[in-house]
């Protein structure tokens, strides 16, 4: 055979059998159930550190080089090892998210704005539920610092009265915003609605409409919200000549359970009732139970107003006039402080409370 031929068809030989060792090298690696970059380096006979760069963007990649890896990525269908890549930069793409209950359709709803705004910055969220129970917290609060989450969103729960656990994040360089029942002792990013003057409404409302022993269902002590639109009741009262009597106001919780129990301590005074303002929608609905309990109408008898405008008002007997609280919104806004927060390295100790106006959503309760 002439020599160029033999070279020529050697030249052949060997450009195929590397072509055939590379596409044994792909189907092999395609039917691993993950490819990695130690994959992709291997069929392209580079080192794995290369092909990190060039997913990376990495200005010191070769562009023909980088062209290939990213071809040969794409062929293979490689997603990056998010988890493997936190726990090297000591980082991670989670956002936690403590709320008192996941059933609670105003907590639910925050959550879904959360998602969202997490979503779109490349997050997951990990939800974690209190229960409303401060030790529960504490350990919620814990796992999410075991698991180095980028920052946490809180409401706290209805029996949190220290907030060392929290300090204990922000002091380790934690990310925190809180929204709707926040911790008034932590300089923090918070999202509230403006609860005094939903309360100021919702009384105001009652008033209009003749009410003059309006009781209120005030929830626990302590917490934000209570105090808030406990402020907002007493006003609007003394707005309109009527004297604050301490005997209306029922302190409990935050649960429907809570409501009945209030309800049912109220009526048991001699004074005639004529309306009540519940702390938030769950409690009013405990109170409706009770009242027909005792053979009294709504609103004809006693006349009620809620907090949070959950779904079920619009469809109770009848109709719950309440609060419209902006969950949604909330979510998002409180997300949204999170993540200027976690991309501005130099917002620290530059807090702000955002706060939304509520509206009075009118039905036939009253």
């Amino acid at each position: 055979m002439p020599l160029k031929l033999f070279l020529t068809n050697r030249k052949k030989f060997c450009i195929l059998h590397t072509w055939a060792k590379t596409y044994v090298k792909t189907c092999v690696i395609m039917n691993k159930k993950k490819t990695t970059i130690k994959d992709i380096a291997k069929i392209l006979n580079i080192h794995h550190t290369t092909v990190s760069r060039a997913l990376r963007d990495h200005p010191d990649v070769n562009p023909e080089t980088k062209k290939s890896i990213l071809e040969t990525a794409e062929k293979l269908h490689y997603k990056p090892n998010i988890f493997a890549r936190n726990l090297k930069q000591n980082t991670t793409n989670i956002i936690g998210v403590i709320v008192p209950e996941i059933e609670h359709h105003f907590f639910s709803s925050v959550i879904s704005g959360i998602e969202k705004v997490a979503y779109d910055q490349n997050y997951v969220i990990l939800v974690c539920q209190s229960n409303e129970s401060y030790e529960r917290e504490i350990l919620n609060t814990q796992a999410l610092m075991s698991n180095r989450v980028a920052g946490m969103l809180v409401s706290i729960s209805q029996t949190t009265r220290d907030t060392a656990h929290f300090k204990e994040f922000i002091n380790e360089g934690g990310n925190l915003v809180f929204f709707d029942r926040v911790a008034e002792d932590i300089a923090a990013n918070k999202v509230v609605i403006d609860d005094y003057e939903g309360a100021f409404l919702a009384t105001e409302h009652l008033i209009k409409r003749g009410k003059k022993k309006i009781v209120h269902l005030a929830g626990t002590k302590g917490i934000n919200i209570s105090k808030e639109r406990l402020r907002g009741y007493c006003d609007a009262l003394k707005n309109k000549g009527i004297e604050f009597d301490p005997d209306l106001v029922y302190y409990g919780g935050f649960r429907e359970k809570d409501g009945a129990e209030g309800m049912r301590h109220l009526l048991n005074l001699s004074k005639k009732i004529d309306a009540v303002f519940a702390v938030n929608d769950p409690s009013a609905l405990g109170a409706y139970g009770v009242i027909k309990e005792h053979g009294l109408r709504i609103p004809d008898d006693i006349a009620v107003v809620g907090f949070s405008n959950n779904p079920i008002t619009a469809v109770v007997s009848p109709p719950l006039t309440t609060i419209e609280q902006r969950a949604y919104e909330m979510g998002e806004k409180a997300a949204e402080m999170l993540f200027n927060q976690i991309n501005d390295d130099t917002m620290p100790g530059n807090y702000r409370t955002e706060t939304l106006k509520p509206k009075l959503i009118i039905r036939s309760s009253t």
